[in-house]
């Protein structure tokens, strides 16, 4: 699949279902266009998981090596509280309350998307962290991408 890519405003409905915004669900392949994976993010947020693209990372971290501490540490961390979820027939989301709370999700959501996942951040936070990190923006593209060499001039 091709990179996922936009912000998508969306609102919790009282039961924490959100429509999937048709300009993401179209950038999806059909076969990937209703059941999903829900984990925590990195940072304060949850991550949205194609089903077929979380069956492709999960297949790699298969293939770390338990007996090492750290690894095990890494599974058990990026697995817990992982739930599949598909689309309604109104093609909505429900997110679970208990995911909700570590994230802190009312109302005003917003799903950013990029490469395989959607991010799925409280409205709020989710500017404040941009905001935050605005300033350091040129530095990190220097830390990033500064000694990429694609061969390109």
């Amino acid at each position: 699949m091709a990179g996922l890519v936009g912000e998508f405003e969306v609102k919790l409905d009282e039961k924490g279902r959100f429509l999937l915004p048709s300009g993401l669900r179209k950038q999806l392949p059909p076969a990937s266009q209703r059941d999903f994976m829900l984990n925590k993010g990195f940072e304060d947020c949850l991550t949205l998981y194609p089903l077929s693209d979380w069956e492709q990372i999960s297949a790699k971290l298969s293939k770390l090596n338990l007996f090492k501490p750290q690894n095990r540490m890494f599974f058990r961390l990026f697995h817990q509280g992982a739930k599949q979820l598909a689309l309604d027939n109104a093609g909505r989301l429900l997110i679970p309350t208990a995911h909700m709370e570590r994230v802190g999700l009312v109302s005003e959501v917003m799903l950013i998307a990029y490469n395989d996942r959607i991010e799925i951040w409280d409205k709020s936070k989710y500017f404040n962290m941009i905001e935050g990190n605005m300033a350091d923006f040129a530095d990190l593209a220097d830390e990033v991408m500064g000694d990429l060499d694609n061969g390109e001039k």
